[in-house]
């Protein structure tokens, strides 16, 4: 096996790999998840069908715990991580190609599919090759950055991508559909350039390799004890019930919040353009989100999660209010609704620091890859079902009742996080480890 790099001016150093591979991890999910909300809203499809369907696309993320130990036990996780990059961008294509067709709702929702599998699947294998290539502490020391740019890749999705997408709809003459179509040609470009770029500087950790490769009774047995691993931790009905309800409100608000921003004021929504909404989302949005993101894992890093953990999760869940608050104002200044957006921002990077740490810390031990995705698929459960039903919530009740629940719906989520076994010592810094993060 390569040896790993010490030094921060190696190529190799996470500093150089972490930030881009987790902005990968992230445009996928935002584009099946968050994108083409915007992108089918602005098609003319209902909030009810947008909810529904593309809530159904959580399900390889629900489901990846089953075949999560098949990228376990055959080949290494940088070998999946390169792959399903080069899977991604063949199904980015695939949108830009079925969006001029004459039915794109039905098409593009095809390749959003294979999106939603090669990003599900591209997940485990990246979130096992940071687990293994990084010391306990350095994990806590960079999840802010990791869920920063993870985050942000979701902010250029749901900013600059739809920015541009507003622009070519004006430059096209209102032609929504060609307008999206070269969108995501754009975007295959830029997953391209960046399988790439990892292809060649992804380092080769000693820990990264196959686990089994034994005889086809050996794999079925391997697979099998793995994923009964997970369900035989101490504990595992309080910690699936925080994985399921930490994102509860959130798993509603995320749906709506675009088609509110959109929709026009005689329906409750503040009648932004498309590119005004990609402006929100992609200048102070991603500022608030990065700043928020990098100060719970400096926080988590310096104190533990347990210290941290009640704070984080009133930071994801109390700025939900702004959209409560913009509903019965209807505000037509873009700075207002700025401001708001960044506040919910700064408190998702904050709080979701306390998720991802959680996860990596159920997740210790020898199947942690697995047992990582497990945690991560029962998240896109907790995420998936709550989404399906939100637009039809919203559209019965209206945006300013809608978020009044999506506050009743935080309740949850602070419940999960009082009951929940965590170690104070997690995430701490071991006495006399030297630093090595510059």
């Amino acid at each position: 096996m390569r040896p790993q790099p010490k030094s921060s001016l190696n190529p190799r150093h996470p500093w150089f790999w972490i930030p881009t591979l987790y902005y990968v991890e992230g445009i996928p999910y935002i584009i099946v998840m968050s994108v083409s909300v915007v992108m089918y809203k602005r098609l003319g499809i209902s909030n009810t069908d947008i909810a529904i369907y593309t809530s159904w696309l959580y399900l390889p993320w629900m489901l990846k715990p089953l075949w999560s130990p098949f990228v376990d036990l055959i080949r290494t996780k940088r070998f999946w991580i390169t792959s399903m990059q080069l899977l991604i961008g063949a199904g980015l294509a695939g949108v830009a190609l079925a969006l001029p067709m004459a039915h794109p709702f039905r098409y593009t929702l095809a390749f959003m599919w294979l999106l939603a599998f090669g990003s599900a699947t591209h997940d485990i294998a990246a979130d096992g090759f940071y687990m293994l290539g990084l010391s306990e502490h350095d994990q806590a020391w960079y999840v802010g950055i990791r869920s920063t740019f993870y985050r942000s890749a979701m902010l250029t999705g749901q900013g600059l991508l739809v920015m541009l997408a507003g622009y070519l709809e004006i430059a096209t003459g209102g032609q929504i559909q060609l307008a999206w179509s070269l969108t995501f040609y754009v975007m295959t470009g830029v997953l391209l350039a960046l399988w790439a770029y990892h292809t060649w500087l992804l380092p080769y950790p000693d820990l990264d390799r196959a686990l089994a490769r034994a005889s086809r009774a050996g794999f079925w047995q391997a697979f099998g004890l793995t994923f009964a691993a997970f369900f035989r931790k101490s504990h595992i009905g309080v910690i699936s019930a925080f994985l399921l309800l930490y994102r509860f409100a959130e798993a509603q608000l995320v749906k709506l919040a675009a088609p509110f921003l959109l929709d026009t004021a005689a329906v409750g929504g503040l009648a932004l353009s498309t590119s005004q909404v990609g402006f929100i989302y992609g200048t102070v949005g991603l500022i608030a989100l990065t700043l928020g993101g990098i100060l719970g894992g400096m926080l988590a890093a310096r104190d533990g999660l347990k210290y941290w953990l009640w704070w984080m999760a009133a930071a994801i869940n109390v700025p939900n209010a702004v959209y409560m608050v913009l509903a019965y104002t209807l505000p037509d200044q873009v700075l207002v609704v700025s401001v708001a957006v960044a506040l919910e921002q700064f408190g998702y990077g904050f709080g979701f620091t306390a998720y991802m740490l959680y996860l990596i810390y159920v997740s210790e031990g020898e199947h942690q890859t697995a047992h990582f995705a497990i945690g991560t698929g029962l998240m896109a459960a907790g995420m998936m079902l709550p989404g399906m039903v939100s637009g039809w919530i919203q559209e019965l009740f209206g945006y300013r009742y809608f978020f009044i629940w999506v506050l009743l719906a935080t309740i949850p989520s602070f419940v999960a996080a009082a009951l929940i076994p965590l170690t104070p010592e997690f995430g701490k810094k071991p006495a006399g480890e030297p630093r090595d993060h510059t």
